[in-house]
C-alpha cells in the first residue's frame, strides 16, 4: 500500500473534509496547502500526483493522535522519517484507543479471525522472537473494517 493509498482511505473512513485535513497536519506540526492536500489525495494517473513521503504522513498520523485523544504537554513527538506498516498499524491503534480486542473485532467485520497473540506480535520490538511484520493484506483489510466501523452511512 502506498501512503496515499492510506491517506485517502482514512478521509473517507472519517470522512474529513479538507479543512479537516489541513487541521490534522498542522496539529502534527506541518502547515499544509489545500492545493498539496488535493495533490496527495490523486489517483497515480493523474498529473497532478505527488507522491506523500513517510515522513509527512508520520505527521498526518500524530496529529489524528492529537486530534482524537488531545495534545500532550511538553514537545510534539517527533515524526518517523521512515513508515512501515507496523508503525502506521500502532500510530492507528494509539489514536483509536484500541485494545487487541478491539483490532480482532474490527477485523472479524472483515470476516478474518486473528489471535491476540498474533495481534500482539505486530506491536513487539523487531528485535523480539515473537514479532511479526505486518503485511500490506492485514493493514489493508483493517483499513476496511475500519470503514466498516466508522463510515457514517
Amino acid at each position: 500500500m502506498t501512503n496515499n493509498d492510506i491517506l485517502r482511505r482514512l478521509r473517507y473512513t472519517f470522512n474529513f473534509s479538507d479543512d479537516k485535513m489541513i487541521e490534522l497536519f498542522g496539529l502534527g506540526d506541518l502547515p499544509v496547502t489545500r492545493a498539496q492536500v488535493s495533490d496527495w489525495l490523486k489517483k497515480e494517473e493523474d498529473p497532478d500526483y505527488q507522491k506523500l513521503e513517510d515522513r509527512t504522513l508520520a505527521i498526518f498520523l500524530n496529529g489524528f493522535i492529537a486530534d482524537r485523544r488531545g495534545k500532550r504537554p511538553g514537545p510534539a513527538p517527533r515524526p518517523e522519517n521512515q513508515l512501515n506498516n507496523n508503525i502506521i498499524l500502532r500510530k492507528l491503534k494509539i489514536a483509536l484507543e484500541m485494545k487487541d480486542e478491539d483490532i480482532m473485532d474490527v477485523m472479524q467485520l472483515v470476516d478474518l479471525q486473528f489471535s491476540k497473540h498474533e495481534i500482539s506480535a505486530f506491536f513487539r520490538k523487531f528485535t523480539q522472537k515473537q514479532y511479526r511484520v505486518c503485511k500490506d493484506q492485514f493493514l489493508r483489510n483493517f483499513l476496511k473494517g475500519l470503514q466498516v466501523q466508522y463510515r457514517v452511512k
